[in-house]
């Protein structure tokens, strides 16, 4: 698509506009300029998806539904990417996120592609728990007229790889469901399997769907030009300069915390409260020292990357994860090394492997079981390195041009070596005030602000769960929301852990923070966390859930959020004097009317 440039000096807008809207702006502070930029940024935005769902309403329902369940956007942007595909072979396909699909009218359709990641112990993407416990519910309904397939995404290093695309798939199936093509599993490293699923999978639907309307044409052009737009992704990133690298955390603390600023550069990268920032690393000289050293390699051994040939010595740093092992990585590392111990080790094939893999890194692993591997053998065994996702700590009305993140630094030692994890030391350690970062916005739809800024919310978080709260209290400051605001919020120990301390204080004393619940599990002999408080706090949560409060989580999900969970369904048990299952109906309707959202890792 071409854009005709316009004529130089002349503004688009007539010069009445013009003084209107001087004259409106002219007692505006900057914090609000600033925030009316936002405003008419947003408005352009929803005018251009509501004219896309307009084009879409004007054609026949479409024959093929992709429904992507994502917790970082990889589910997602598959979804987009399957989807214009598919137009592009002029198949009638829709695409929605599963936070947003009407899920009990699922018997409707006629052909259903899920993609799908794993989140947690084994557990499907936040969006779509609604819809899994739907179809593990005796609600579910026979689906013998639906042809199915689903593409999951994992983590090998996870012990439940690739679960949620799993149950999922034998779910569908056992409703009577009939699959068009295998599930695919795919690791952190998912485009070369996509690439060839999609294409069988596209294969496999030409001979079933046809384009029903030429008139889609015009809005399948608009969308695709409109997607090929994109400034900044994960793939083509902004390259952005540090700004601030602050520790939070007391000296006494055991954690490490980190308030990192980075200056956008008027670069018209757009994020919203709930949304995260990707953030590219590359791993630490000294450890890539080590392991080379280790394997008697020089550093400049050629090897070939994405068809380029570079020192192994560069592409350990820059393009492959030597900071996560995990069984795949141990039993292809025992069988070039003949390791005794870890041909034990991987022998076992039972819980032994993946404790081992999650215990020992690539380097120390290599270390117990010394070999000389070639530099290609070596890559070979390695995963691609990917970016790490924060949650953001700032709102854009109140930062323009600035991102703030919350970064616990990842820090332990193995017998008698000190090591770290991957961006984290990377942003703490290895980036100087002033370098380039390169980063990336990952949205998340289903972790945002009530449109109406006059609801009461409550946030629950612990750790670097309080980062999206922050972002949360800078929006409704400068919006002047009227709605309640209630936080909860855990951490070891008051005088050393109690993070963004003085702008909570601030808040309080404002009043824009109208409560707040803190649990330190240190501070005492009896351990106190946030879902203690939760429990202590029933009667007055209950009125605010009843007032139509919206809830948030931001933690931990093995175990932060697990608890919380069960605190609250009690809190609803307890009050609501309703049993158990309606408790848990109560809390996922909750869910789907988004009052009850989490952001989970």
């Amino acid at each position: 698509m071409t854009t005709q440039v316009p004529v130089k000096n002349i503004p688009p807008i007539e010069a009445e506009q013009l003084s209107h809207v001087q004259s409106a702006t002219k007692d505006c502070t900057v914090t609000q300029l600033a925030w009316l930029s936002g405003y008419f940024w947003g408005m352009v935005h929803q005018e251009k998806n509501n004219q896309s769902a307009d084009q879409l309403k004007l054609t026949t329902p479409p024959a093929v539904t992709i429904i992507s369940a994502s917790q970082t956007g990889n589910a997602r942007h598959l979804g987009e990417q399957l989807r214009t595909e598919c137009l592009a072979e002029k198949l009638n396909v829709n695409h929605i996120h599963a936070g947003d699909y009407k899920f009990k009218h699922i018997s409707r359709e006629k052909i259903l592609i899920l993609i799908t990641c794993t989140q947690g112990n084994g557990e499907p993407p936040e969006e779509a728990v609604a819809l899994y416990r739907f179809l593990m519910s005796k609600k579910a309904p026979a689906m013998n007229s639906i042809a199915f397939a689903v593409f999951g995404l994992g983590d090998s290093s996870y012990e439940l790889f690739s679960q949620a695309g799993k149950d999922f798939d034998k779910i569908l199936a056992e409703l009577g469901a009939q699959r068009l093509l295998d599930r695919v599993d795919a690791d952190v490293e998912y485009s070369d399997q996509a690439h060839t699923w999609f294409i069988k999978l596209i294969t496999i639907l030409k001979k079933r769907v046809l384009l029903a309307s030429c008139q889609m044409d015009h809005a399948i052009t608009d969308q695709i030009n409109t997607i090929s737009c994109m400034t900044y992704t994960k793939n083509q990133p902004l390259k952005a300069r540090l700004l601030v690298n602050q520790k939070i955390t007391g000296r006494g603390s055991q954690k490490d915390v980190r308030h990192i600023e980075i200056d956008l550069m008027h670069s018209n990268l757009r994020y919203e409260p709930g949304d995260a920032l990707g953030v590219w690393f590359e791993n630490d000289t000294a450890l890539v020292q080590e392991l080379l050293a280790l394997l008697s390699l020089t550093g400049q051994e050629p090897v070939l990357v994405k068809g380029n040939n570079l020192p192994i010595s560069e592409a350990l740093q820059k393009h492959f994860e030597l900071t996560v092992n995990t069984p795949k990585i141990v039993e292809s590392y025992a069988r070039l090394s003949h390791s005794d111990y870890l041909l034990t080790q991987i022998n076992n094939k039972d819980a032994s492997l993946q404790k081992y893999a999650q215990k020992t890194p690539i380097v120390d692993m290599i270390r117990s079981s010394k070999s000389q591997i070639s530099a290609e053998a070596l890559i070979s065994i390695l995963r691609p390195c990917t970016p790490r996702l924060y949650s953001i700590a700032s709102s854009q009305a109140e930062n323009i041009n600035e991102v703030h993140i919350t970064v616990s630094v990842v820090r332990f030692r193995v017998d008698g070596r000190d090591r770290a994890g991957g961006a984290s030391s990377y942003l703490a350690d290895h980036v100087g005030i002033g370098d380039e970062v390169r980063i990336f916005i990952e949205t998340n739809d289903n972790f945002r602000l009530p449109k109406n800024s006059s609801t009461p919310i409550v946030m629950i978080g612990a750790g670097t769960g309080i980062a999206p709260f922050r972002a949360f209290m800078q929006q409704r400051e400068c919006e002047k929301a009227t709605g309640k605001n209630w936080l909860f919020f855990g951490n070891p120990c008051f005088t050393e852990d109690f993070l963004y301390q003085v702008e909570w204080q601030r808040y309080i004393k404002d009043g824009l923070l109208t409560r707040i619940d803190l649990s330190w599990s240190r501070d005492q002999n009896q351990k106190i966390y946030v879902q203690d408080k939760i429990r202590a706090n029933g009667r007055e949560l209950w009125s605010w859930i009843e007032e139509g409060a919206h809830l948030y989580v931001c933690g931990a999900a093995n175990y932060m959020a697990k608890d919380v969970e069960k605190a609250l369904l009690e809190v609803i048990i307890k009050f609501g004097e309703i049993n158990e299952a309606e408790a848990n109906d109560l809390l996922n309707d909750l869910r789907i009317q988004h009052r009850y959202q989490r952001d989970i890792y």
